[in-house]
């Protein structure tokens, strides 16, 4: 009973997580519409500056006005990570995986909303000192939650640590 109690107190700290998340997404988007008609405001010259864009496609303008493949690809990755969150057992071992998976979700949501919205995802972070593509919180989140997740994945856990995700084959008893 206590560990059903630790697991729904986890996963409504999730949500709460995944609320935060994504109206920081929302917001910072809402904020950046000002900038739709003017000038890049430089924050660091030569370095950073916020600059407005509708982008149609994915990372580095890929599969440009596929609106219908996002909107299926964050679906599935949803689902998956609702599943995962579920089966994820109770216990400090295993918050990253909370941590990671939430900030994943609440990326691709926070993007999905806008393309459901607008048809385009507005981005309006860039690093010119490396003339790095320009993007949103909401990238990254998703980019944040992966990479510690393939840090976790490959470095930090165990075998045992990604057990419960492992589908267990029901033993048959033989006559």
């Amino acid at each position: 009973m206590k560990n059903t109690k630790s697991k729904g107190i986890i996963l409504i700290i999730d949500l709460i997580f995944f609320a935060i998340l994504l109206a920081a997404d929302q917001v910072t988007k809402i904020l950046a519409l000002r900038l739709q008609d003017s000038d890049d405001l430089i924050l660091i010259n030569g370095v950073f500056q916020l600059h407005y864009l509708e982008n149609r496609g994915a990372a580095f303008s890929m599969l440009q006005d596929a609106t219908w493949v996002f909107v299926v690809a964050t679906v599935v990755m949803a689902a998956v990570i609702g599943y995962v969150l579920f089966k994820v057992p109770a216990g400090k071992r295993y918050i990253m995986w909370h941590i990671c998976l939430t900030m994943i979700g609440a990326g691709g949501i926070g993007n999905l909303i806008d393309r459901l919205r607008l048809s385009y995802v507005i981005d309006f972070l860039y690093f010119s000192l490396i003339d790095f593509p320009v993007f949103n919180f909401a990238d990254i989140c998703v980019t944040v939650g992966v990479a510690l997740l393939f840090i976790c994945v490959i470095f930090v856990w165990k075998e045992d640590d990604m057990e419960f995700l492992q589908i267990r084959k029901k033993e048959t008893e033989k006559d």
